[in-house]
């Protein structure tokens, strides 16, 4: 049943799913923005996208905070990983993009925050302006860039290792977070 809620040992339920590929659209979203910028340089188009940057990069650290309740509440539920060094390699990846998705947004509060400005998310004001903190500000200069495309470089891991499955080893792994269940039964 694609609208199982909680998690199966053999799928990832609904709220799952929908938490892993909303977060892959808006992660998808920001870095699209970071190569617009990077490539276009100061353009409306660029404008634009690194426009929403702050509100998106919010409410992805938020998503990744309900994710990992969610992931804690469905522990004994969720799909297991594979025996011996593949399945010790995909929690090590797994471990790292969660770590990554907390670390990276985290970095960016905390210079907003030390910044001064106020932080108004989606225009909706939850923190007034305030003195300028150079300090606070520092370790989010020194890392948000670098872990940001560190980040993105374990998704493309992901999503390599994903294709291997599906394509390669066709052992229905696509199947447990993806939205057809056509897929997983072609594989049994």
């Amino acid at each position: 049943m694609t609208g199982q809620i909680f998690d199966t040992p053999e799928r990832y339920g609904l709220v799952s799913r929908l938490l892993h590929w909303g977060m892959a659209l808006l992660f998808a979203w920001q870095f699209a923005g970071m190569v617009v910028k990077l490539s276009l340089g100061r353009h409306p188009v660029t404008a634009f996208m690194v426009g929403t940057h702050v509100s998106i990069g919010t409410l992805l650290f938020t998503l990744v905070l309900l994710r990992l309740v969610w992931a804690l509440f469905n522990i004994r539920r969720r799909p297991g990983h594979s025996r011996g060094w593949l399945g010790w390699a995909a929690r090590l990846g797994h471990g790292c993009l969660y770590a990554l998705m907390l670390i990276v947004p985290a970095l960016a509060l905390l210079r907003h925050y030390g910044s001064g400005r106020p932080f108004e998310p989606f225009g909706i004001r939850l923190m007034e302006a305030s003195t300028r903190v150079e300090s606070l500000m520092a370790p989010a200069n020194l890392a948000h860039r670098p872990l940001a495309w560190t980040l993105l470089a374990l998704i493309a891991g992901h999503v390599i290792m994903v294709l291997i499955h599906h394509f390669v080893w066709r052992d229905g792994f696509w199947a447990r977070m993806g939205w057809c269940r056509r897929a997983e039964a072609g594989q049994r």
